[in-house]
């Protein structure tokens, strides 16, 4: 198994991440994944993708005693049909990540710093957030931002959110693991507050928050 990590938070949320380093044949039997599920999977043309979800699947056999049926709701937000915890979930080809909390919303993001995120900074960023990033180290920092944006807007779980407008990101300096703070600004002009942590490793950042 590639359990990578699994870390209990301060907040009483849970990360975990898998390192996909199996093939498909072997995700498939690590996964138990139900057979409605397997079908849809089938159906992926991408190999990658397919490994990816059988990768989420494995993880969370892993998390949970009992067999647990994943599935999502209109928006994309994905729930267990069988648990009460709150999930998020996200994927890149190498690694996948959930966060798991009891009570609270939550999201969770992970990218790989070996794309290039310079659309972020048109897409998702305020003036102010670019006037920001430091070149030393700016496709890492946009990578976090981008995170960052991505694990709030999982957790809001609204069908529109403008990154640039709506979601602000206090000014930080890119280390290998830390704090950020945001402020979402809703459409009304109501405002709330959220802390998040983020850590880098193997050429990828990963971003987590938790609502209170």
């Amino acid at each position: 198994m590639a359990l990578y990590l699994k870390k209990k938070l301060e907040n009483e949320a849970t990360i975990a991440v898998w390192q996909i380093t199996e093939s498909e044949a072997e995700l498939r039997e690590l996964s138990a994944t139900p057979t409605d599920e397997l079908e849809e999977i089938s159906f992926i043309q991408s190999e990658s993708q397919r490994k990816q979800r059988l990768a989420v699947r494995a993880l969370l056999n892993t998390l949970f005693d009992e067999k647990v049926y994943l599935s999502h709701h209109d928006n994309g937000k994905p729930y267990l049909e069988n648990n009460p915890v709150n999930i998020s979930i996200t994927h890149t080809e190498k690694y996948v990540a959930v966060i798991l909390h009891d009570e609270e919303d939550c999201g969770i993001d992970v990218e790989s710093l070996d794309r290039d995120f310079s659309a972020v900074e048109k897409k998702a960023l305020s003036e102010d957030e670019i006037d920001d990033l430091e070149e030393d180290k700016r496709n890492e920092q946009l990578a976090i931002y981008w995170c960052a944006k991505e694990a709030i807007f999982k957790l809001l779980s609204r069908y529109s959110v403008d990154f640039a407008e709506q979601i602000e990101i206090e000014r930080f300096r890119p280390r290998g693991e830390g704090e950020l703070e945001a402020t979402f600004v809703d459409k009304d002009g109501d405002e709330d507050e959220f802390d998040l942590e983020y850590m880098t490793f193997d050429r990828h950042v990963l971003v987590w928050v938790v609502g209170e």
